[in-house]
């Protein structure tokens, strides 16, 4: 098996295993039986757990974020629907069977101290999530863009946060009404 073979079947076992049962719950040995790699091979593509996991949540970085502009790019028919359209996304994620939340605030709580790797995979994505917001936010005539498009970022966490706790997945109806608002809010204000 070659070696970049052996790191794609590593990190679809990862993926699933990590964002299942967590991290530290899930032993190498576990991962290279789930993956069908042997120990050798799995340690010349990864040689720490460490490494992994940071590689995993890359993975996932781009994944999750490129089903989100998906998304959005085809059900936000002008750019004052693509904040909302956001939120419609998140509420078809957290309704999907086997959602567990934020793989990366998921990691950083579980290695974040300990693994500088882990946490700087974590916040690179938190700002790639900002920077998107903030794309969508620069299309639109509003006051105080910068400030509009933290408020939206911060109500993305919010509401993947308080779905994963309550296992209510109409946080993300919620927090849509308040992106409506907020963003109405912003615009009235700049048109005054």
């Amino acid at each position: 098996m070659q070696l970049a073979e052996a790191r794609e079947r590593l990190l679809g076992a990862a993926g699933e295993l990590f964002y299942a049962r967590g991290i530290q719950a899930v032993g190498m040995d576990e991962i290279r039986t789930a993956s069908g790699v042997s120990l050798k091979r799995l340690y010349q593509a990864f040689p720490s757990k460490h490494e992994l996991v940071e590689a995993y949540l890359r993975r996932r970085d781009e994944h999750w974020r490129a089903d989100l502009a998906e998304y959005v790019g085809r059900h936000a028919a002008t750019p004052q629907d693509a904040p909302a359209a956001v939120f419609d996304w998140l509420h078809t994620w957290f309704t999907a069977p086997g959602f567990r939340g934020c793989a990366f605030i998921n990691a950083f709580g579980e290695l974040g101290a300990v693994a500088e790797g882990v946490a700087r995979a974590a916040r690179d994505h938190k700002d790639a999530v900002h920077a998107y917001v903030a794309g969508l936010v620069r299309d639109l005539d509003v006051a105080e863009p910068a400030r509009l498009a933290d408020q939206l970022a911060l109500l993305v966490d919010g509401a993947i946060t308080t779905a994963t706790i309550s296992g209510a997945p109409g946080a993300a109806r919620l927090a849509r009404q308040a992106a409506v608002t907020l963003t109405e809010a912003a615009g009235a204000a700049r048109r005054a």
